[in-house]
């Protein structure tokens, strides 16, 4: 049972896959890049693929692996051009949104704090309004250090003080949570269903967080 909102004094929360379908990043990434790389060389789509993921995995947990400006480069086409063609598929997570306000009603601080480059966060606030419901929206890229370092908790700390007894985080990755959890924090949840599309295939150590009414 997740902490009663009264009782938390700062709600941090991860954007892509917590109150956002991760099911639009994956389609990009899995989709979309390998079938957009293929076609700019002329090869078959299953080439691109087989080239592309062990790059893909050799960045996992990084900051360049959140950097649309690293994966330009390093691609050869513009990666944010090709994800505003794609943007219709921007949704919010099932009710995600009325917890937000439930948060903005009960907790006095509540920030969104996410891996995703700045350029896609903007492009996510206007397709949905998000930026309406926290008091400060962070991108790991501004504070140098992926989510998955202590490095980025720190210096989150250092930005504006909380206090991790009375903190409550939620996220889809299992290694941010574990970061999270190092540091500190005292309320840590993942998600049941990050992609409304794809189904989660594996489980959790923190409990997951199914339907966001159910904690509202």
């Amino acid at each position: 049972m997740l902490q009663d909102l009264n009782e938390l004094e700062t709600v941090l929360l991860d954007m892509d896959g917590t109150i956002l379908d991760l099911h639009y990043d994956n389609f990009f990434w899995v989709k979309e890049v390998p079938r957009i790389y293929a076609e700019e060389r002329g090869m078959p789509e299953q080439e691109a693929i087989d080239f592309l993921t062990p790059i893909f995995r050799s960045h996992e947990g990084t900051l360049n692996w959140y950097s649309v400006d690293f994966w330009s480069d390093l691609l050869g086409f513009d990666v944010m051009h090709h994800k505003s063609q794609v943007a219709h598929k921007i949704a919010w997570l099932p009710n995600a949104e009325a917890f937000l306000k439930a948060c903005q009603r009960d907790v006095p601080d509540t920030r969104l704090v996410t891996n995703g480059h700045r350029k896609v966060l903007e492009l996510k606030v206007a397709k949905t309004g998000l930026d309406q419901y926290f008091s400060e929206m962070i991108c790991s890229h501004e504070l140098g250090a992926a989510k998955e370092s202590q490095d980025f908790w720190h210096r989150l700390m250092v930005r504006r003080e909380f206090d991790p007894a009375t903190t409550l985080f939620i996220d889809d990755n299992e290694a941010v949570l574990d970061s999270a959890k190092k540091f500190g924090i005292e309320h840590v949840y993942s998600v049941a269903m990050p992609d409304t599309v794809t189904p989660r295939t594996s489980t959790s150590k923190y409990p997951m967080l199914t339907d966001f009414p159910s904690i509202a």
